[in-house]
């Protein structure tokens, strides 16, 4: 489980104008419209193409837990692509994207300062900038622990430097143990 790349959808996923269906059938008739056929729809979910056929017709009506998983999984990626896309930029522009962590944080100081790391609850508006740049990472398929780095680097300037007003010879952020970690926009 990706935890800032999940995070960052659910924020999108909030802007959404209206729900994703939520059961088997207009779920998967929803995937045969966007992917234009059952053959595909059965490949990207593993099943075979008669059983895609049958929740299309609502032959079956309840799938396992594995494959309702996937189907809401590979249909909220697909719902509203512009609503989503205009959410990102949204917040890319002129919105920026607000992080809400509870996690241990520390930073590498200069010596005579207290940089031990400890749990920290934070709830910080980031500016677009840095909402561009989660965005890009995470369509450039990055990996979490890089998307980790790039809100440190924010948390950095934003919580710890206050946009360069204090502690200036701050080097690095250390955000790691995270209990809890939510996006918003």
């Amino acid at each position: 489980m990706s935890l800032f790349g999940d995070g960052l959808e659910k924020a999108v996923q909030k802007a959404f104008t209206r729900p994703a269906p939520e059961t088997a059938g207009p779920q998967m008739r929803y995937l045969v419209k966007q992917l234009g056929g059952t053959k595909a729809v059965a490949q990207m979910l593993r099943v075979s193409q008669r059983t895609v056929e049958r929740y299309v017709k609502d032959q079956i009506k309840k799938p396992r837990a594995d494959l309702a998983a996937r189907l809401e999984r590979e249909v909220k990626a697909r719902w509203q692509p512009q609503i989503r896309a205009k959410a990102r930029a949204k917040a890319a522009s002129t919105g920026g994207i607000i992080i809400d962590t509870r996690a241990r944080m520390g930073y590498t100081a200069p010596i005579g300062s207290t940089d031990q790391d400890r749990i920290r609850h934070l709830t910080v508006a980031l500016p677009p900038t840095y909402a561009a740049r989660l965005f890009e990472a995470q369509e450039a398929g990055a990996s979490d622990q890089q998307l980790q780095e790039i809100a440190a680097e924010a948390l950095k300037e934003v919580y710890f430097q206050d946009g360069g007003r204090r502690a200036g010879s701050l080097e690095e952020v250390r955000f790691t143990d995270i209990e809890h970690l939510e996006f918003d926009l």
